[in-house]
């Protein structure tokens, strides 16, 4: 079913979802305050935008011009409403198309920043994924691996462009090994974790292709301080 839902707390700024598919989460939200943002850069790419949460919150960060890719047409075209109802289509260009395509549509060294919310898990087994297929797809590697993710942006990043990217704890050991291969550098990583007495589920992490060595190591992130009760840093995320 279509839904109409504020986009976090920012006035008169709204997200078309659907309850049959994943809603925006707040990987989402931690990902796009997470990445850096300069005046000078112009073009920035979110490969896997799902409905174009990530594109819409950078908005409000930067006057680049924001380009996101989905496969799922039914996905793409809820974003494409969204950025309809939200007049940023000035702003923000949607492309249905698979990612790994991306090569074919634009030159190399094209971009300033690429972020990624990519799906989360390896198996391919069909008795751990959603009997939606739609959700299947953005939580595991189906079509879409963590290696294209490097690869793509090895291609599309200008020279020190930057990657941001958020993910699974659980695979940053791979994450790091398959960032070195394709000649990105880290540059900035933050461990988030549910609350002070959970392990880290989600880490957040930047590099920069053919960068220097030079990590910057950001204090953990905690999501919630009580049961149902955001933290203050997240809390100051929502917006207005």
């Amino acid at each position: 079913m279509l839904v109409r839902n504020n986009l976090l707390n920012y006035k008169d700024k709204y997200i078309f979802q659907d309850t049959d598919y994943f809603k925006m989460s707040l990987d989402s939200l931690l990902l796009s305050q997470f990445v850096t943002i300069n005046l000078r850069d112009k073009k920035i790419l979110d490969i896997a935008t799902g409905n174009a949460p990530i594109p819409m919150l950078l908005t409000f960060r930067t006057k680049a011009h924001i380009y996101g890719v989905e496969l799922n047409k039914e996905v793409y075209l809820l974003g494409r409403i969204s950025i309809s109802e939200n007049e940023m289509k000035d702003q923000i260009t949607l492309i249905h198309d698979d990612a790994k395509n991306l090569p074919d549509v634009f030159e190399s060294d094209f971009f300033d920043v690429i972020t990624c919310n990519p799906p989360y898990f390896k198996t391919k087994n069909i008795e751990f994924e959603n009997n939606n297929d739609v959700k299947a797809m953005a939580r595991h590697e189906r079509t879409f691996e963590l290696e294209d993710v490097f690869r793509i942006s090895k291609y599309l990043l200008k020279n020190n462009g930057r990657l941001a990217m958020v993910h699974r704890t659980e695979r940053i050991i791979e994450i790091l090994e398959v960032m070195k291969k394709y000649g990105f550098e880290l540059k900035k990583i933050r461990f988030v974790y549910p609350n002070v007495n959970k392990n880290s589920d989600l880490v957040l992490i930047e590099c920069i292709k053919n960068g220097k060595p030079g990590l910057k190591m950001l204090p953990p992130l905690f999501v919630y301080k009580d049961k149902g009760v955001y933290s203050d840093e997240v809390e100051a995320m929502f917006g207005e």
